[in-house]
């Protein structure tokens, strides 16, 4: 007499066993919970009094909660001046690196031409190339730009775009990483629906601008969050490239109140809750298409 076997849901028998999720779970809890605890204490220490932060019997919370702290960083410096030149810098990087990366993306995926394959290479090349070691030779191009800031036609005689918006935005509007992230991304979605276009007459570019990226929103949300993200950190670039006040960004602020005679700790902590803010709510805002986005790259 044959004996027939129930079958189990697929999800369950993936499922592992009590103990195991037990210990997943304890795990994971244990690691974010020394992830967060930098932030709080960053917090924290932005609303104790400098007396209490010397202090050596300081506690973990604040005696007495100066939340002036923050209204007096921002006389300190010109913070106002700082964030927007950082938001708008950021913002022109997320806006330049989603269109012509996607572009690029688009068109080494989805167009067959003499050299693409070669050219995908050194796109992948240039993410093995360490960011500090890229910093020298766009400074000389900066420094030396034809035609700009007094400049000859040969670069010689100014400035160049130093202590320029040219300077802070155009070094960083398409990196390679974003590049390969939407080719990925395009590889994926399926022949027909290039397919389908062109036979209703549609031409190449709005393939691309209709159809084809409307489908790929997590590389959109993952290439978008880490542009702005890299680009509002970004403290060495426009350390270089900056003298003026007037376009410093909120990272290079931040260095004012670290002088000779020390550092205002709680000045310091507060401009710096204030800068991270931002990027917490910007990834709590997209996080379900960010982390969609790397689960479906092609990074395996």
């Amino acid at each position: 007499m044959a004996t027939t076997e129930i079958a189990r849901p697929r999800s369950e028998a993936r499922r592992p066993p009590a103990a195991g999720r037990v210990a997943l779970y304890v795990t994971l809890s244990v690691v974010s919970l020394l992830m967060v605890v930098p932030f709080l204490w960053m917090v924290v220490t932005s609303l104790k009094t400098p007396a209490e932060i010397a202090s050596e019997h300081t506690g973990l919370l604040p005696a007495h909660w100066d939340f002036g702290n923050y209204a007096d960083a921002f006389e300190a410096a010109p913070f106002a001046t700082y964030a927007r030149n950082s938001f708008v810098i950021a913002f022109s990087h997320t806006v330049l690196n989603v269109v012509f990366a996607s572009m690029a993306g688009y068109a080494l995926a989805r167009i067959r031409f003499r050299g693409s394959e070669f050219l995908f290479y050194c796109f992948v090349a240039a993410l093995m190339i360490p960011t500090y070691t890229k910093v020298l030779p766009e400074f000389l191009i900066v420094r030396f730009m034809p035609l700009a800031g007094g400049n000859d036609l040969f670069g010689q005689g100014g400035s160049g775009w130093l202590d320029s918006w040219w300077a802070l935005i155009v070094p960083g509007a398409v990196t390679p990483f974003a590049v390969f992230l939407f080719r990925q991304f395009y590889l994926d979605l399926p022949v027909e629906l290039e397919e389908a276009a062109r036979l209703d007459g549609l031409g190449e570019f709005r393939i691309y601008a209709r159809i084809m990226t409307p489908q790929v929103k997590p590389a959109l949300t993952t290439v978008a969050l880490l542009t702005f993200e890299s680009s509002w950190n970004n403290f060495l670039w426009p350390l270089l490239v900056t003298r003026s006040d007037s376009l410093r960004v909120i990272q290079v602020g931040l260095s004012v109140f670290k002088t000779e005679n020390g550092t205002q700790w709680h000045f310091l902590m507060a401009g710096t809750t204030l800068a991270t803010l931002p990027m917490v709510l910007l990834f709590l805002i997209g996080q379900r298409y960010f982390v969609q986005g790397f689960a479906h790259t092609g990074l395996k």
